[in-house]
């Protein structure tokens, strides 16, 4: 980031006032018998109702539209583990998106707790004052193990975005690619650069969407992920053992795609121009993608190529997936959110491509998973949650998903203003 690009972040969250977020009332306050029902005595009245029926928190207080943003600092972004504190500014960013996309309160929670058990604990601890859990920015393996117990033990949303957020819209994205070049998920071969909760989530996404487990190939910074390594391996890795040994050169060899969650520039022209005729690779790596766009369009020019950057086509970014995810599973209550509601977000953002879009594309090389301002990402991903949450039993209110779907258009609109 250049100087002067420094200093305009930097200013634009220090003015006019520090942060990006801030709590406003939903109800009148302006004189002696709005602070009567606000506050003493009327308070009492819904705090009862909610003693006899804890569910009645969704009807007397902001729980069902409320979702908590809970990171430890232990892997924020790119820049590593800065701590809790160090980490605020994107959890509150995060708060933003989820506001401006779907209509969604948030409180951001850093939590200054590295302990997976303790903050285990920790976050248990508050879910009478949510309706979902959003977590981020946890390193691997423990984000795994924290997200499963949470899972485990609460009754209402647990999401690591960096895990599962990713790999949505990778797939999503991916199986465009896949339609555009003849190919099936059955038959394809996959590398993937990166071992940690984005990779994880993103290979075994795949795996539900047919591609053998015997056909990915997954690095981390010490080599393929093999029989042969002598390194103790967590097991989740395990999970995309390969039983001999092979450089990232060589198995990209003949390969249909590449998936990058790791580090810039550890992709060359050579080695994509070894893959399978009309390769596919999504370089992940932000802001320095595995392999620069214009040297992989110039090294192979027919190839489909997508990066987390806004400023080339084919952006991969996590924005179109987990707020509409949490508004479809907010709207119908539900405890969960499951790999169907998973897929049912894929399959949702895939079809928005094969349809005109506002500008009139339809599914090409350069245009394979929507524009993040795609108006109709939300009625599609959300109504598609919601279903998949009703049809496998996770959720606690039913509705009619032809209104419901049409409320989302409406909330679309109003968004956009």
């Amino acid at each position: 980031m250049d100087d002067s690009l420094k200093r305009q972040a930097l200013e634009y969250h220090e003015f006019p006032v520090p942060g990006k977020v801030s709590v406003t009332p939903t109800k009148s306050f302006t004189n002696a018998t709005d602070l009567s029902l606000a506050y003493t005595p009327g308070v009492a009245e819904p705090c009862l109702e909610i003693e006899k029926n804890p569910d009645d928190a969704y009807r007397y207080t902001s729980k069902g539209n409320l979702v908590a943003v809970i990171s430890n600092g232990t892997a924020v972004l790119g820049l590593g583990d800065i701590g809790a504190a160090a980490s605020k500014p994107v959890m509150e960013g995060k708060g933003v998106l989820f506001k401006r996309f779907a209509n969604i309160e948030v409180f951001d929670l850093e939590v200054n707790e590295k302990d997976p058990d303790k903050f285990i604990s920790i976050v248990k601890s508050l879910e009478p004052t949510f309706g979902g859990i959003n977590l981020e920015d946890i390193k691997a393996p423990e984000c795994f193990y924290i997200e499963e117990e949470l899972k485990r033990q609460m009754n209402i949303p647990v999401f690591h975005d960096d895990q599962h957020g990713t790999a949505v819209v990778m797939a999503a994205g991916l199986l465009n690619a896949l339609t555009l070049t003849g190919r099936t998920p059955e038959k394809i071969k996959v590398v993937f650069s990166g071992a940690g909760a984005a990779a994880i989530s993103c290979a075994t996404i795949l795996l539900e969407l047919g591609v053998k487990k015997e056909n990915i190939f997954m690095f981390d910074s010490q080599g393929l992920i093999s029989e042969d390594r002598d390194d103790e391996l967590n097991v989740y890795k395990k999970m995309f053992m390969q039983s001999k040994d092979l450089s990232l050169a060589t198995a990209l060899m003949g390969a249909d795609v590449f998936i990058g969650v790791s580090k810039g520039n550890v992709l060359t022209a050579e080695m994509i121009q070894s893959m399978f005729s009309r390769p596919i690779v999504f370089a992940m790596a932000n802001p320095v993608p595995e392999i620069d766009y214009k040297v992989a369009k110039t090294a192979v020019p027919d190839i489909i190529f997508a990066t987390g950057r806004s400023d080339y086509p084919n952006q991969i970014n996590n924005v179109l997936c987990f707020p509409f995810i949490f508004r479809g599973a907010l709207d119908v209550r539900a405890s969960e959110i499951n790999m169907a509601m998973k897929l049912a977000a894929v399959k949702a953002l895939t079809y928005l491509v094969n349809t005109s879009d506002e500008q009139g594309r339809t599914l090409n090389s350069e245009y394979i998973i929507p524009g993040l301002f795609d108006q109709m990402v939300l009625p599609a991903v959300a109504a598609a949650v919601a279903q998949a949450a009703i049809e496998t039993g996770v959720a606690k209110k039913s509705i009619d998903l032809m209104e419901y779907r049409e409320s989302l258009i409406e909330l679309t609109n109003k968004l956009r203003v």
